[in-house]
């Protein structure tokens, strides 16, 4: 593969002063994924520390990073953006600087992805695997002409395309249900709402002077339950059926669910106090807990969305039931909630069917992958 780059290398070799705000990326391998960067967790640093390793990364538009230990093999086109130059990495990830007159960067791109397992194959080590440069430089590839590669990548860039179009619209409607609910329910500007002074405990919940005429100051587990998943071992688990549910959300799916959807759930071990929605039937396994509550999901799930929960001291950190029940919440009167859920029902329908149209997407452009790139589909 060297032949067909200008440089193949990664990222430095030690650490960086981090900077909250600073807005200079150090990217590591987690936040590589899924075909480009996260920058959601990304760390920042200080800009000398940036200016000093942009020096050997220099990473631009069309670049393809390649994560190089630990989890090997994922992988990211760089895309034109704001960001773009305010970012480098670690020596966790490599870059690969494809030499356009010999090779589209999109169809090497999608060529690595098919060829992942053969990457992976590659790297050593034993506590931690590791893709050595020289077995990357050194990585084969079959190269059709400039003209087919174009026409390969277009049409698997062509779902990806989909895929974040349709990304881009569940993040706005995420947002908007997020906004409408702090309005309502953190700002109470909820419609028809009436206000009055605040008693002491009112206030020591809401830190506001006043608060609304029939809501409540309450706790967690005046109006939910948590309860606990089940043990579900890696084996009984599928490919298909429901989804299962841990602290860090889908691990697997089976085909005999514990809990009829929409429902939410919540880490208890490992990922503490994480959250998710399903909208269908699930089954949460014993790291997660799931909610039991009478009073709108849509409310409790912001709710929840809005808590801080902490480790317990146990010897396995995990997410202690009764101090969580016991965070103080507003429970707003029923015709509020009932009226909020009339206006979010549809939102997180459409959420659901764009993440169903993506799992699709997704599943036939897998399926293409190898046949376009072996050639046994003509283009």
């Amino acid at each position: 593969m060297q032949t067909l780059c200008h440089l193949i290398t990664d990222g430095k070799h030690g650490d960086c002063e981090n900077e909250e705000g600073s807005g200079f990326y150090f990217i590591s391998s987690k936040d590589v994924n899924d075909g480009k960067i996260n920058y959601e967790n990304a760390r920042q640093i200080t800009f000398a520390d940036f200016q000093n390793t942009h020096r050997r990364t220099q990473l631009e538009p069309f670049d393809i990073l390649i994560t190089n230990s630990g989890t090997i093999g994922r992988m990211a086109v760089v895309r034109e953006g704001e960001l773009t130059p305010k970012t480098t990495f670690q020596k966790s990830v490599a870059i690969l600087k494809p030499d356009k007159k010999r090779v589209s960067t999109f169809w090497l791109f999608y060529y690595l992805r098919c060829h992942e397992e053969r990457l992976i194959s590659y790297a050593g080590g034993t506590a931690q695997k590791n893709l050595l440069l020289r077995d990357l430089r050194a990585f084969e590839v079959e190269l059709p002409s400039l003209a087919l590669q174009a026409r390969v990548a277009s049409m698997l860039s062509a779902y990806d395309d989909l895929i974040e179009n349709n990304a881009r619209r569940i993040k706005i409607l995420e947002e908007m249900a997020k906004l409408i609910y702090r309005e309502w329910f953190v700002e109470f500007k909820a419609p028809g709402v009436k206000l009055r002074k605040a008693s002491h405990e009112e206030k020591k919940v809401t830190g506001k002077d006043v608060f609304p005429v029939e809501w409540e100051a309450k706790t967690l587990g005046d109006f939910l339950e948590l309860a606990y998943g089940k043990g579900l071992k890696s084996e009984d688990r599928s490919n298909f059926g429901n989804p299962v549910y841990g602290s860090s959300g889908i691990i697997g799916y089976h085909n005999k669910p514990l809990v009829k959807g929409p429902g939410i759930i919540v880490g208890r071990k490992g990922n503490v106090g994480s959250l998710f929605w399903s909208e269908e039937d699930f089954y949460p396994i014993d790291t997660a807990f799931f909610v039991r509550t009478n009073i709108s999901l849509h409310y409790a799930f912001y709710n929840l969305s809005g808590q801080t929960f902490l480790n317990s001291n146990a010897a396995v950190p995990g997410l202690n039931r009764e101090s969580a029940l016991m965070k103080t919440a507003i429970l707003p009167d029923k015709n509020s909630m009932d009226n909020f859920d009339k206006i979010i029902a549809p939102m997180f329908e459409q959420i659901r069917l764009l993440k169903t149209r993506n799992r699709n997407l997704r599943c036939t452009r897998d399926l293409l992958l190898p046949k376009l790139v072996s050639g046994q589909i003509e283009v």
